[in-house]
């Protein structure tokens, strides 16, 4: 039987609060080039690699919308080698909120964006 809905996940959804900076911060945070004046709201596909899109959303078409930060990770992002991401988050003032763990050959550590979402980092 084949269901209507498929196993598979095509995009992430961040809310966020200014799209332009929050592409730029994404953007950087990922190594990808972003020229912002292309950048045009209500969404902002960030480029990563992989079938699963990360899109940032600022709601601007919907006036019920009310912005919260997601306090849990949202998701992560592969970090093939943790502490050498924790020092590169370190090194920009990115503000991290869950320091390393690890647990086995798996370690992570959670840091917040622009608006207080919190993403995951992890080398899995």
């Amino acid at each position: 039987m084949t269901l209507p809905i498929r196993n598979q996940i095509n995009s992430i959804f961040v809310h966020v609060k200014d799209l332009k900076a929050s592409a730029a911060w994404y953007s950087d945070l990922v190594g990808v080039e972003l020229n912002v004046s292309h950048v045009e709201s209500p969404v902002h596909n960030v480029p990563v690699s992989g079938p699963t899109s990360l899109t940032l959303d600022d709601h601007r078409f919907d006036p019920n919308f009310h912005y919260e930060a997601t306090t849990q990770p949202l998701f992560n992002l592969y970090a093939p080698n943790i502490y050498d991401a924790y020092d590169d988050i370190q090194s920009r003032g990115i503000r991290v909120v869950r320091e390393i763990e690890q647990v086995g050959e798996t370690a992570w550590f959670n840091i917040e964006d622009l608006d207080g979402n919190v993403i995951m980092i992890c080398n899995c």
